[in-house]
């Protein structure tokens, strides 16, 4: 549950300023922070299942409605640059 709480902290402390990028992982630790990034303004991006070697953490963010973008992993930097 650390990400969460990463996440949860710079939702609070950097608002709108901040973007959120969530990659593969097993679980779905870092969803529910997303989700609270999300909802305070800031940019949110999770993995695709098809760049992911497990499609966990993502998958879950995606599910719960905390990424605005998927994107696979190539695109990535374009997608947090955009």
């Amino acid at each position: 549950p650390s990400i969460d709480a990463l996440f949860e902290s710079i939702a609070k402390i950097a608002g709108a300023n901040a973007t959120g990028v969530l990659l593969t992982g097993m679980g779905e630790d870092g969803a529910r922070g997303l989700l609270t990034m999300r909802k305070t303004g800031c940019t949110t991006i999770a993995q695709d299942e098809a760049s992911s070697v497990i499609y966990g953490m993502p998958r879950v963010a995606n599910e719960i409605g905390a990424a605005q973008r998927v994107v696979g992993i190539a695109k990535m930097t374009e997608a947090v640059f955009a």
